[in-house]
C-alpha cells in the first residue's frame, strides 16, 4: 500500500488541483543520509527538514559535494534516506518498493537533468512520448500527447529530428517536454541550464518558469546560477547537511529571443 498523510486522506482526484493547495507537496522531516566509505561513515544530511507548498518554485544552491543532487534523488524516489520521513505528493517515498517507486516516478515526477539524456536512435517526438509508452499508453495516443508538448516548448517543427540534429537549447526543451508529458505534480530539475551558454540558459529558464505557472506545477531546481535562483519563489542553501533560507530578490522577468 502507498502510505498517505492524514491530511491527504479523502483528497479529491488530481483533476481538482486547487484542493491540493492545503497539503504541502513536499514534507521532509528529520532526514538523515549516511554512506559507508573506505574512511568510515560519511554523513551527508543531519536532521534536515523541508516543506514545499503547491505552486512554489524553489531553488537549492550550494557547493559541489554538498548533496544537492542526492536530495533531489531522495525526493524523487531514486534514493532512500537513512532515517527520517519524506512525503512527496502525499506519498511516503521512503516506504516504496522499487516497483512502486518506479510507478510513482512515472506518475508524479518530472525530471530534467544537466545533460538531456535523450535517446539518440529515436526522434525528438518519440523521446517525449517514452514516459507514456512505458506506462502502457497506446502509441498513437502517446505520440499525440508528445506532439502537444513539442508545441508547448516551441519545437513543433522539430519532432522528426534526432537529438544530434538539435542545438543544446533545443535538446533541453525536448527534455523538458519529456519530463512534463505525463502531467506530473512535481518538477525536479538538476542544473537544467548548466551545459548552456548564459543567454540560452536564461531562455530555457524562462520556458521552465512559464510552464511552471501555466500548468500549476511545483518545482525544485538545483542550480549554481544565483541570478536564476533569485528568480524563484525562494532559494535555499544546502550546507553542512542542513538547508537554510537564502536572501534573494525575486526577478521574474523574461529574456528576449529564441533558444
Amino acid at each position: 500500500m502507498i502510505e498517505t498523510t492524514p491530511a491527504a486522506a479523502g483528497q479529491a482526484p488530481r483533476t481538482a488541483r486547487v484542493t491540493e493547495l492545503r497539503v504541502p507537496v513536499i514534507q521532509v522531516s528529520h532526514l538523515h543520509k549516511t554512506y559507508q566509505t573506505a574512511r568510515g561513515e560519511l554523513t551527508l544530511f543531519r536532521d534536515l527538514n523541508l516543506q514545499v507548498e503547491a505552486g512554489e518554485m524553489v531553488a537549492i544552491v550550494g557547493q559541489s559535494g554538498a548533496g544537492k543532487s542526492t536530495l533531489l534523488h531522495i525526493l524523487g524516489a531514486l534514493d532512500a534516506p537513512s532515517a527520517g520521513t519524506v512525503y512527496c505528493a502525499s506519498t511516503n517515498v521512503a516506504t516504496l518498493t522499487p516497483r512502486k517507486a518506479a510507478a510513482f516516478r512515472n506518475r508524479e515526477i518530472g525530471y530534467v537533468w544537466q545533460f538531456h539524456y535523450l535517446l539518440p536512435e529515436f526522434t525528438a517526438l518519440e523521446n517525449v512520448a517514452l514516459p507514456l509508452l512505458a506506462r502502457g499508453t497506446r502509441k498513437q495516443e502517446a505520440l499525440a500527447a508528445a506532439a502537444n508538448w513539442m508545441r508547448e516548448v516551441g519545437l513543433e517543427d522539430r519532432g522528426e529530428h534526432r537529438p544530434g540534429e538539435l542545438s543544446g537549447g533545443e535538446q533541453q526543451r525536448v527534455a523538458l517536454a519529456r519530463a512534463l508529458v505525463s502531467n506530473p505534480r512535481l518538477l525536479l530539475a538538476d542544473e537544467p541550464t548548466g551545459d548552456l551558454d548564459e543567454v540560452t540558459a536564461g531562455r530555457v529558464f524562462d520556458l521552465i518558469a512559464r510552464l511552471h505557472a501555466h500548468h500549476g506545477l511545483t518545482s525544485i531546481l538545483v542550480t549554481h546560477n544565483m541570478d536564476l535562483a533569485a528568480r524563484c519563489t525562494r532559494a535555499l542553501r544546502l550546507e553542512g547537511g542542513q538547508l537554510a533560507a537564502l536572501a534573494t530578490t525575486p526577478q521574474m522577468g523574461h529574456s528576449a529571443g529564441q533558444i
